[in-house]
């Protein structure tokens, strides 16, 4: 039985089928997919990856079966679920999974063809476990499978915890502790205990404060969206497949970029750090509606347009139009007098939060350095941005700048 020393929940214990499938490859290969893909370049000590996320997932689900008192056979599937809920990701963890799913109509957690056969299945059918089960459990299937995926998941407990310990903020600290000891299931839904609408709260307030500040942070979303067209590049050029892409790693696509001509560049620039600068951050209210549905074809077209109007390759100039604000963890349950509510029901906070995040919504362009204030100018005029609502970051310094204009 092996025990792992753990940066965020000290010594976890791996023992039956997750034991067993510590050593497996699929599992072996998340040591190489690091869990914030391109945060590190604004927070150098976010280098974890997702193998240590995966055993504080499986830690943590084996101790919400234990207050749940689930065991057997049951328990195990849960188990094995938590530990392979993420051998489904591509490079980067999720940085380049649109591309992929565009590709390929599959997202990280579709891991049945992963499950199915090999050493993953071998193990799985030794302890008795079907393969299929697992595969639905990690999709969020079933009763068990809102403890590995929903909106009170122990997939979220964690990496919350684990990216603000890593990335070095205060923001994603929650008692997870007291979150998983709460637990309940009630008429088959997974809810939080009575007197516990804060600590639901506090899940829901430390992703959205997460959010801003690590996760859509403009620099990891500049670094993002040039990683996003290298691969695109490379599908392009016939450097690989995306099926091969969707099971590289790290260090298997960034090698891929450095060797392929099209991509080259792209690689020198990421490893440098020398990456594009912002040309807009717009608000959501300066964005026309339709450029906040437009799908990937009519986006890389406006990126065409504004690129031929500064004499630009088209690849140098990316059009960031992030998806509008959700807040899943809303519709979270807890029981309040004895009746299942929904959080987003309960709680005024969450309108709130709500608010907030489509205040801090930014639509992006971005450009080499030299070109970002032609671009910036171009796209006001093609996108048809309102002036008062789009921000043109002049890239001289003392122009116009900020603190997080040098970043």
């Amino acid at each position: 039985m092996p025990t792992v020393k753990d940066s965020v929940h000290d010594h976890i214990e791996v023992t039956g089928v997750a034991s067993d499938l510590l050593d497996t490859p699929p599992v072996q290969r998340l040591r190489r997919i690091r869990q914030l893909g391109t945060v590190d370049l604004v927070y150098p000590s976010a280098n974890h990856t997702r193998f240590e996320h995966s055993l504080g997932v499986y830690h943590l689900a084996n101790r919400a079966l234990s207050h749940l008192g689930i065991e057997g056979q049951q328990a195990e599937r849960v188990r094995a679920a938590a530990l392979l809920h993420d051998i489904g990701h591509g490079p980067y963890s999720h940085n380049i999974e649109g591309l992929i799913y565009r590709q390929t109509g599959k997202y990280h957690d579709d891991i049945g063809d992963l499950v199915e056969s090999g050493a993953v299945a071998r193990i799985l059918t030794e302890h008795g476990l079907n393969p299929d089960r697992i595969a639905g459990l990690v999709a969020g299937e079933g009763q068990l499978g809102q403890l590995v995926s929903g909106e009170l998941d122990v997939d979220r407990m964690d990496y919350l915890v684990r990216d603000a310990h890593h990335t070095g903020v205060p923001y994603g600290t929650i008692d997870h502790g007291r979150l998983v000891r709460e637990l309940r299931f009630v008429d088959g839904e997974l809810v939080l205990d009575e007197g516990n609408v804060q600590s639901a709260e506090s899940l829901l307030l430390a992703r959205a404060l997460m959010n801003p500040t690590v996760y859509s942070h403009h620099v990891a979303r500049i670094a993002k969206s040039m990683l996003q067209r290298a691969a695109e590049r490379l599908l392009a050029a016939g450097a690989t497949t995306a099926e091969e892409l969707r099971r590289m790693d790290d260090h298997a696509l960034h090698v891929a970029m450095r060797e392929c001509e099209g991509t080259v560049e792209y690689a020198r620039r990421l490893e440098q750090r020398n990456l594009y600068k912002r040309a807009v951050w717009a608000e959501m209210d300066a964005v026309p509606e339709d450029i906040l549905i437009t799908d990937h074809e009519t986006v890389r077209d406006f990126e065409r347009d504004i690129a031929d109007s500064v004499d630009l390759d088209p690849d140098e100039v990316i059009l960031d139009v992030p998806s509008r604000p959700e807040m899943t963890e809303s519709s979270s349950r807890v029981l309040v007098n004895g009746e299942i509510r929904e959080l987003g029901q309960q709680s005024t906070l969450v309108g709130a939060l709500r608010a907030a995040q489509r205040d801090q919504w930014r639509l992006g362009v971005y450009a080499p350095v030299d070109y970002s204030e032609r671009v910036g100018n171009q796209t006001i005029r093609t996108l048809g941005l309102d002036l008062d609502g789009a921000l043109v970051r002049d890239v001289r310094p003392g122009i116009n700048a900020t603190l997080d204009d040098f970043d």
